[in-house]
């Protein structure tokens, strides 16, 4: 029995945890994968947006503004990756000026700082790789990047040590209300709950439905990518747009918190709630968008492509609030670009829905601060070889692209909600998200999780379910 149920571990489901936990109430999260963030968080542009693209008055404007303005001191108190590197929407054509404009009083309207219109002299100086048929842009300095992983992991570590508790693996199956209470029905059994937060990504709609007639429909809209190397790191530096069309902000450019380049993404409706398969023509129609707006991009340092899939709600905007005719149900759904960015400010709205309905007071002892990984690239040389001599892990290399060590997979591990998979330290620690793309380090690092669990290697899978990656062992055998 819970006072509150959260469905989705994603940054959503993940920032109404960590805010809820301000209150003296009883906290569950489930989710149907292995880990946090394994849906659309994962698989995102890493964008901070200014707030300039959301329709004026709507709520998807108001919680994209005010979720940038609180991601610096958010990204202190919960010690994440965050940088505001600024961003352009370029405009290609002279005829399409007007459109850029409109851009620009919209930012203005939605009460977007330091916005202003550049002429293409300012554009080149900026950004030397930019096309020659740029006319002009819109540039944006509060615009920014952040690790997807890294906010996630932060959210859900923090609400961790507030008490809240994660159920993962536990799929919903139906929700029903009894004696003033929802029951969620899973696969690892029932769960009861004075109200329940649907924060399911490209699930909410279907968890929507099992208890309003009002119906709500989401579509997943597939976006693949491509992402260089770090060789190539300072090829832009600013987050370049494309003009807004009707599936978005088009084909993007980026650098990415970790040093790398970041294209894309496309954009295609499907019906497949999994499909985050990346597609020939999808990658063929990203490198050649991505080539109208910067010149030269270096295609030939590609280590990796994939797609992610964005939570398309019919009317394009945030759906937040207690549904009608389900008493205690509150709806996050709908949480698309730039649900990223607006995720404190959604946590923040959550959590103050459920505090008046609950009639929640304050906990004394909520712990609003939480401390990150050691990463030993930032210390002194001084200061990383006192901490190989007190811990040698820390100088074993397991992932050399990354230069990733055994001390830091070890507390990728042990961390609270720590890794279970070879995807679970890799977003913790990214080891595996070089060059070689675990080319190398996936044995090792199998090794250590089996090690550190205490389980045979043969159990540790890639990112959790059927996953497995050894199936047996000859040596053994023989």
């Amino acid at each position: 029995m819970y006072d509150v149920i959260i469905i989705g571990a994603g940054i959503s489901g993940c920032a109404c945890a960590r805010e809820l936990s301000r209150y003296k109430l009883s906290i569950c999260v489930l989710e149907k994968e292995e880990d946090v963030c394994c849906g659309t968080t994962k698989a995102n542009s890493a964008i901070v947006h200014a707030g300039f693209d959301a329709a004026c008055g709507t709520l998807m404007a108001k919680l994209n503004v005010k979720g940038n303005q609180d991601m610096e001191e958010l990204s202190k108190e919960l010690d994440f990756s965050f940088k505001r590197n600024g961003s352009l929407v370029v405009c290609l054509h002279e005829e399409e000026m007007p459109d850029l404009e409109a851009l620009y009083q919209r930012g203005i309207q939605n009460g977007v700082k330091g916005l202003r219109m550049i002429d293409k002299a300012e554009l080149v100086k900026l950004e030397p790789h930019i096309s020659d048929d740029a006319v002009a842009a819109l540039y944006a300095p509060t615009s920014g990047i952040v690790c997807p992983f890294g906010m996630n992991i932060a959210y859900a570590e923090n609400a961790a040590a507030n008490g809240v508790q994660f159920q993962f693996e536990t799929e919903v199956a139906g929700i029903r209300r009894q004696d003033g209470n929802w029951i969620v029905k899973t696969n690892q059994g029932e769960f009861e709950g004075r109200f329940v937060v649907n924060a399911a990504g490209v699930y909410a709609d279907t968890i929507h439905n099992m208890v309003s007639t009002k119906k709500l429909h989401i579509t997943p809209r597939r976006g693949d990518y491509c992402l260089l190397d770090r060789s190539v790191e300072g090829f832009v530096t600013h987050t370049i747009f494309q003009l807004p069309g009707k599936y978005g902000k088009g084909v993007l450019v980026t650098p990415t918190i970790h040093g790398n380049t970041l294209v894309g993404p496309t954009a295609v409706d499907i019906e497949d709630r999994e499909g985050t398969n990346t597609t020939q023509e999808g990658l063929e129609e990203l490198l050649e968008k991505a080539g109208r707006t910067v010149k030269g991009l270096p295609i030939r340092q590609v280590i990796t492509s994939f797609a992610g899939l964005r939570a398309h709600e019919d009317g394009h905007e945030f759906v937040i609030g207690e549904v009608e005719g389900a008493e205690g149900f509150i709806d996050c759904a709908g949480i698309e670009s730039p649900g990223l960015t607006s995720a404190p400010a959604i946590g923040t709205m959550v959590a103050g829905i459920v505090k008046e309905l609950a009639h929640a007071e304050e906990n004394p002892d909520f712990i609003g601060t939480r401390k990150g990984m050691l990463d030993p690239k930032t210390l002194s040389m001084e200061e990383r070889t006192a901490l190989i001599k007190a811990k040698p892990a820390y100088g074993n290399i397991v992932c050399r692209c990354e230069m990733v060590s055994e001390g830091e997979v070890i507390d990728a591990i042990n961390r609270p909600l720590g890794a279970k998979s070879l995807d679970g330290v890799k977003r913790r620690t990214r080891a595996g998200m070089g060059r070689c793309q675990a080319g190398f380090c996936s044995p090792r690092t199998i090794e250590i999780l089996a090690r550190e669990r205490g389980v045979h290697p043969s159990e540790i899978t890639k990112s959790g379910k059927e996953s497995k990656i050894i199936v047996g062992v000859n040596k053994d055998a023989l």
